[in-house]
């Protein structure tokens, strides 16, 4: 299978979704996406505006942006760059929207949410093709925690991606959350405090299918 296969049979899945489960189904990932940033406890934040099919974050974005810093992605050539939240929101090419420009420079922040289309093996990200998220990864100034939305789960165990894909963190899914984080975590002592990410690691490791509680 290669890379293009496999994001044509994503898209025909997502495409398929019944329309009457949405709903539900967007009030699952905005529960597990604020349960990981709460554990997170970060400050920064990129979200992505959704469209079309992907995941509907924004309850999760507006509830975000009261108080955290949040930040969209603004075209910028063939890759873009982070602005602000501020409204109104512009409607731009690709039906994609948009807060108005920003020339201050951002380039740190902990935490990335990620619409993908497909996620291979390793958690590479499968995206539309433009390649616009792989180019702007390299221009932060450290690797964000890194949280793929899905609106269903459509995975597989093979390595289709390449090696300049943007790898995740955690993938979450209607049906829960999923983490590619090694296991071998040590444990929290008094003296040594882990990092926020690590103990996200230790609640969600490869839990898959992990349920919502209602």
């Amino acid at each position: 299978m290669t890379k293009s296969d496999f994001r044509t049979h994503c898209l025909k899945r997502f495409r398929e979704l019944p329309k009457s489960t949405k709903k539900s189904r967007d009030v699952r990932v905005n529960y597990w996406l604020q349960e990981v940033l709460r554990i997170l406890g970060a400050k920064k934040i990129l979200c992505y505006w959704p469209m079309g099919f992907e995941a509907d974050i924004r309850r999760s974005v507006l509830s975000l942006h009261r108080r955290h810093e949040v930040f969209l992605p603004f075209m910028d050539g063939v890759s873009f760059k982070m602005v602000p939240l501020r409204y109104p929101l512009e409607r731009k090419a690709f039906g994609i929207y948009e807060p108005r420009n920003s020339y201050r420079k951002y380039n740190l922040i902990d935490v990335a949410i990620v619409p993908v289309i497909g996620v291979d093996g390793s958690l590479r990200r499968i995206g539309f093709g433009k390649g616009m998220y792989d180019r702007f990864f390299p221009t932060l100034k450290t690797k964000p925690f890194t949280i793929f939305i899905q609106p269903c789960v459509c995975k597989t165990m093979q390595d289709v991606c390449d090696d300049y894909d943007v790898q995740g963190d955690l993938l979450i899914t209607p049906a829960g959350v999923q983490s590619m984080r090694k296991p071998n975590v040590k444990r929290t002592t008094r003296r040594k405090r882990h990092r926020r990410s690590e103990r996200v690691s230790r609640i969600f490791n490869f839990k898959k299918d992990y349920r919502i509680p209602f």
